[in-house]
């Protein structure tokens, strides 16, 4: 079974993360199959919108700790910067539906995507910091956009994590719902039923004014986050998670 299903709905593919048991952590080879996903609908007329879901109860507990630390994602050609990149550049409307935990890049790549809906148990976090990490994804610049430089700062600084009613409030999530998934295919379908050009247009216009910034501060971000992932600091960091999540 794929850890990454692939389903089409007429004009609609839905890309679901599959690794329920491992509360949907992912691999490097998850983001390969997300990034081709993103980047073969980006191509193909037939399809007018993608939504990112998932199985079980969480959206994503972020990366696997135990393949991260075996494959360390640290450039813009490695699996993970493929996916960050087909995120930033994907030109069709982009939706996710995010239940349960989703931490640190399931948080991240929200803020590039275009409607989120959101069930009542979903929880945001985005715990860099307390591995040692730095923010990726391009969320150092939209994320203070979105909330504001202290909301951030203080959630970034901490590691503190958040609900959907706070992330509706904050502007993260576009609305909340019992049945988030067929909320959001309902909108899904509703974009793809208008002219497809349109849409592709008025993305564009939309995210034109910050497309260049929020690139270069990719940039920027991998660059510190591989440093850090070579520090001391982050060693420690990982090897006292790991051996948390042992005792448990």
């Amino acid at each position: 079974m794929s850890e990454i299903l692939i389903t089409k709905d007429e004009a609609v593919l839905t890309l679901s993360i599959n690794r329920p048991a491992k509360m949907n952590a992912l691999t490097r080879a998850m983001y390969a199959d997300l990034a081709k996903g993103l980047n073969d609908a980006a191509g193909d007329f037939g399809i007018r919108c993608v939504v990112i879901s998932s199985e079980g109860d969480h959206f994503t507990a972020g990366n696997d700790i135990k393949d991260f630390m075996e494959n360390p994602p640290t450039d813009e050609d490695s699996d993970v910067g493929v996916f960050l990149g087909a995120l930033l550049n994907f030109p069709k409307p982009l939706i996710a539906v995010v239940k349960g935990n989703a931490v640190g890049v399931g948080t991240t790549m929200l803020l590039h995507c275009d409607v989120v809906v959101a069930s009542p148990t979903a929880n945001f976090s985005m715990p860099f910091t307390s591995l040692g990490l730095v923010p990726e994804a391009g969320s150092s610049y939209l994320f203070p956009q979105l909330v504001g430089y202290q909301r951030a700062a203080k959630i970034f600084f901490t590691g503190e994590a958040f609900g959907a009613d706070e992330a509706k409030e904050m502007g993260l999530v576009a609305s909340i719902a019992a049945d988030a998934h067929a909320e959001a295919m309902k909108i899904a379908q509703q974009i793809a039923a208008q002219p497809p050009q349109a849409i592709i247009n008025t993305k564009a216009l939309l995210k034109a004014r910050q497309h260049d910034a929020v690139a270069a501060v990719m940039r920027a971000e991998f660059q510190l986050f591989s440093m850090a992932l070579q520090s001391e600091e982050a060693m420690e960091a990982f090897m006292n998670f790991m051996a948390k999540k042992g005792s448990k």
